[in-house]
């Protein structure tokens, strides 16, 4: 029997038992991060140097792009670590330091997309009250509200969930420390204060997704009513690319944390908790350039004047 104060290591799932998967994992992985690290670097980039992208709407953008580098570099290099050294041991306080700030991004980046939401229903629906409804110091304080709420909620749920008394071994069923997993160690009743906080930000999670999905009825509603073709594909080009990145966030998370039970296996939590977790960050970056010609323009105009400046 061990209990929290005598563990010091957790053991992390595995994504494979041989040598050669492993070391194949390993390259899949940092192909992956490369390619969210240069994404997101390029949007941040982009968005800092041109003024023409200075809008609110690019600002949470930014905000955006920075916790998508802030949660795969949480999650990733770890597993990538462990993939390549034939390992799979996280110390007490990584594991710790691994849920707060995945806790944290993950958080704050759900509350984001909420407030762009907002901002896209705003931007369309009542465009006339547009800079006084998002001037450039109600946009930092809403961004600073996700952040700083982000920031209370997993200081919370972390301190919660390490002051549990686990007694169920030290093996994690998950490739990083996730508060559900580290649930299954408890072997006290004390863990039910943590499930009755999850179920609380369950019910937060349901009035953001509401909020969003009545946003986009009424965005829709307001696009269909534009006479003109060119009007309506100009502002679902502002709006399809928010929509699917909500839409990818929270179908992974929903079906990752709601499938049922009967259909759960390690194999398959293993790889839904990598699609919630380390897909999203990978590919937002590519859903928001792809239909965005402001963006397209700002990444073509950096990317010359970095080649100029290299000749």
């Amino acid at each position: 029997m061990s209990n929290s104060s005598s563990i010091t290591e957790f053991l992390l799932l595995a994504f494979a038992d041989t040598r050669e998967l492993q070391l194949l994992h390993f390259w899949l992985f940092l192909g992956i991060y490369l390619a969210a690290l240069l994404g997101n670097g390029l949007i941040i980039t982009a968005i800092t140097c041109d003024h023409h992208l200075h809008t609110p709407m690019y600002f949470f953008l930014l905000n955006l792009s920075l916790l998508d580098l802030g949660s795969i570099s949480t999650t990733l290099p770890k597993a990538m670590a462990n993939s390549l050294w034939d390992t799979r041991d996280i110390s007490y306080l990584g594991c710790a330091a691994q849920l707060f700030f995945f806790v944290f991004l993950i958080t704050t980046e759900f509350y984001l997309l909420t407030i762009m939401a907002y901002d896209r229903y705003v931007a369309i629906c009542q465009p006339l009250h547009y800079g006084t409804l998002l001037g450039s110091r109600a946009c930092v304080h809403m961004a600073a509200a996700a952040w700083g709420t982000g920031l209370l909620y997993s200081l919370l749920h972390t301190a919660n969930t390490f002051s549990l008394h686990l007694c169920q071994g030290n093996s994690i069923n998950q490739f990083f420390c996730e508060i559900p997993q580290i649930l299954k160690l408890s072997c006290s009743d004390s863990y039910l204060r943590e499930v009755g906080l999850l179920m609380v930000s369950a019910c937060l999670v349901f009035g953001c997704f509401l909020f969003i999905m009545l946003s986009y009825v009424q965005i829709f509603q307001a696009v269909l009513r534009i006479p003109s073709e060119q009007g309506q594909r100009k502002a679902f080009s502002m709006c399809l690319p928010h929509l699917v990145v909500v839409s990818l966030f929270i179908s992974t998370g929903i079906f990752a944390y709601l499938k049922p039970p009967s259909i759960s296996s390690p194999s398959l939590d293993l790889v839904m908790s990598f699609l919630y977790s380390v897909v999203p960050p990978a590919v937002n970056p590519l859903i928001y350039s792809m239909r965005n010609q402001e963006m397209k323009d700002a990444l073509k105009k950096l990317i010359q004047s970095v080649v100029c400046h290299q000749e």
